[in-house]
């Protein structure tokens, strides 16, 4: 078998197990027994359980970052005299994840990995997709500053990861709720189709009124009781 096709096997068994079963509960062991490869190869090709994990990562993020940047650069030179409105910029960021991943067939695996990177104990990785992808997450985040000059930057933020774990929770469950809608409302879902019931949803939320104590100046007394 070339190397090229030992890689290929390891990472798409990597990444499938990692979104089923979790970073730390998935050992290389099983890997290797799923993918029919031995250890030696996975030491080989990645060096490190924790450089495999960001090499699965990468196969979706490299070409998203390619593609979000060009995308943006493409809404910059259409706006050039005024501010990117939130909805065009979501609906841009919104195409560009659901391309990349299509190109695979896994959008479900992509969004739970992205769950599982906020929601356990992988430090390493979130450094990771920092060091490596920060530029384009920053410049997004800064076009949104752009389109809320109403948000203060800590609210601004929980915003964002609000509406991040929404569509994570919505794409990663994507059968559970195809089968609900069939079986409840008759409907047959697509992926486009929740996209656009989404877009509303997120777009009225980073637009909605400030709470309280936000409004009244007291952001930083506020807490959760």
């Amino acid at each position: 078998m070339a190397q090229s096709d030992t890689v290929t096997r390891i990472l798409d068994t990597a990444e499938v197990l990692f979104a089923e079963r979790g970073f730390a509960e998935t050992s290389l062991r099983n890997i290797t027994s799923k993918a029919r490869v031995n250890l030696a190869a996975v030491n080989y090709h990645f060096g490190s359980k924790k450089a495999l994990i960001q090499a699965v990562f990468a196969r979706y993020l490299d070409p998203f970052s390619q593609r979000f940047h060009t995308a943006l650069d493409e809404l910059e030179s259409r706006y050039t005299e005024g501010v990117i409105p939130l909805e065009v910029l979501l609906e841009t960021m919104a195409a560009t994840v659901l391309a990349v991943p299509a190109e695979r067939n896994s959008l479900k695996v992509f969004m739970r990995l992205l769950g599982l990177a906020y929601s356990q104990a992988q430090g390493h990785l979130r450094r990771y997709i920092q060091e490596q992808y920060g530029d384009v997450f920053t410049r997004f985040t800064e076009l949104v500053r752009q389109a809320t000059p109403h948000l203060p930057d800590a609210e601004r933020f929980w915003r964002l990861h609000f509406m991040l774990g929404t569509v994570i929770f919505t794409l990663s469950g994507l059968d559970a709720l195809r089968d609900i809608a069939a079986k409840d409302y008759h409907e047959q879902v697509t992926v486009k189709d929740l996209v656009r019931r989404l877009r509303p949803v997120v777009v009225a939320a980073m637009h909605a009124p400030l709470p309280p104590a936000l409004e009244e100046g007291h952001y930083e007394n506020a807490h959760i009781s």
